[in-house]
């Protein structure tokens, strides 16, 4: 029995290794296409959502207007901020016209905050292209120039690049991977660029979209009660018929996504079952069911014998493997691939948590405003 149980872990580890190792190898890198110097650059516009930003919202936003990009307006929506978020930004907009700041003073029936911040924004865009993106994210100079080099290369429309993490301790970093393994097997973003696909992809630090392609596919409308907007602006492109890709840019991003664990655990409450189309009990399933394939080896390990303790030693070996492999990609320490098992533990105990909780409320806390589970539940896509 313990030789069967770990060669099945170890067989459902490998296939998970070697699903990433081609997904690693089928995307494509994020670098600069040639363009004709001649050819004037499209206008673009980004659209920032920002609600009791003030720790960070300055540097996000000098940053975006350190872009060396023409035609560049940036759009800052204050989404009933009650810190210092709003005057910043007003600060900022006195001192460089590109700058407009959007106050909102009340959220209306039927969104979600940032949705309808970035919503607004995008009614009130002048550029060709939308550019939409975090009050978090740090951008290098050329970031926006050589993404839209590569969308006009390619012909997208709508490009999405994963931004490099900052990840302050060992074990912060071996739950983000953990959670990135798991989103990557589930999403197959390199899939998202094949139009023969259900693939498809969205990153909320960077969703670049041409905005006559946004507003054909309804834009956030479509998904104004979705707390996975970022992913899910992406699969209402992809059904609209529209060219999508992705890209991992850590020279272009940046962002410091959680600062401990515990923020880890509570930043996954709102996504979970949004994630699950609100399939509670199957998410609960599944998450039972990838913590047996993370324990048994350990335990076939410890009260196992010769040919089923080598079979459970390969696959811990290859789940680490993996974890490595994504941490590598993140510029994130590779021996925090040490502590994959206590990953794979508060990776379930957070998504069986944010069901849970999600089921108890009756819907989702989110910066300070509560969405019902029944209002959630009717946008669908």
């Amino acid at each position: 029995m313990w030789l069967t149980l770990a060669l099945l872990c170890l067989a459902a580890q490998l296939s998970m290794l070697g699903v990433l190792a081609w997904g690693g190898w089928a995307m494509r890198p994020f670098a600069p296409a040639p363009r004709d110097p001649e050819r004037p650059w499209p206008a673009v516009s980004i659209l920032v959502a920002a609600r009791d930003e003030a720790w960070g919202v300055e540097a996000c936003a000098r940053s975006l207007l350190a872009l060396d990009y023409p035609g560049l307006e940036v759009i800052a929506v204050d989404d009933r901020s009650t810190d210092a978020t709003g005057a910043i930004l007003d600060r900022l907009a006195a001192q460089d016209a590109r700058l407009r700041v959007i106050h909102v003073a009340e959220l209306p029936p039927g969104w979600l905050g940032k949705n309808h911040a970035q919503w607004l924004g995008a009614g009130q865009a002048r550029g060709e292209l939308l550019l939409f993106t975090d009050a978090d994210i740090e951008f290098s100079p050329s970031a926006l120039r050589d993404a839209v080099s590569i969308l006009e290369a390619d012909r997208l429309d709508h490009l999405a690049l994963g931004p490099a993490l900052t990840l302050p301790g060992i074990p912060l970093a071996a739950c983000v991977a953990y959670f990135a393994r798991q989103l990557t097997l589930l999403m197959r973003p390199w899939r998202a660029r094949d139009p023969g696909s259900s693939g498809y992809i969205g990153v909320g630090a960077f969703n670049l979209v041409r905005a006559s392609a946004y507003r054909a596919a309804g834009g956030h409308e479509r998904i104004a009660l979705r707390p996975d907007d970022d992913i899910r602006l992406g699969q209402v492109l992809k059904q609209a018929g529209f060219h999508q890709d992705v890209r991992h840019a850590p020279d272009a991003l940046r962002v410091t996504w959680y600062g401990s664990v515990g923020e880890f655990v509570r930043g996954l409450e709102k996504n979970v079952l949004a994630g699950l189309d609100y399939r509670g009990a199957l998410g609960l399933a599944g998450l039972a069911l990838l913590l047996a394939l993370e324990t048994l080896p350990w335990i076939v390990l410890a009260a196992g014998d010769g040919a089923a303790r080598a079979a459970a030693a390969g696959a811990i070996a290859a789940a680490m493997l993996s974890i490595a492999a994504i941490l590598h990609v993140a510029r994130a320490p590779v021996a925090a691939a040490l502590l994959e098992p206590y990953a794979a533990v508060v990776f379930a105990w957070a998504c069986m948590r944010s069901i849970v909780l999600a089921y108890v409320r009756g819907g989702i806390m989110w910066r300070g405003t509560h969405y019902r589970l029944e209002d959630l539940r009717r946008n669908e896509i």
